[in-house]
């Protein structure tokens, strides 16, 4: 699959479904963002860049990355 990209205006995050171990830390650090029900499932914009780096530093398994 590899890392599929999402675009902010601040920030951009790549996520690689094949390598999640579904910990949930993004969902549950920043459901206002990372949304499983929503589609696209990652809404860059609806929280401030530094809660969502903070959220992307916590993913075990380094599904989750960014560039701002």
């Amino acid at each position: 699959m590899g890392f599929k990209e999402y675009r902010g205006e601040k920030i951009t995050v790549y996520f690689d479904g094949d390598i999640c171990q579904h910990a949930a830390e993004c969902v549950k650090g920043l459901p206002e963002v990372f949304n499983v029900k929503a589609k696209p499932w990652i809404s860059l914009d609806n929280a401030d860049v530094k809660n969502v780096v903070e959220v992307i530093n916590r993913c075990p398994s380094g599904a989750l990355k960014y560039k701002i």
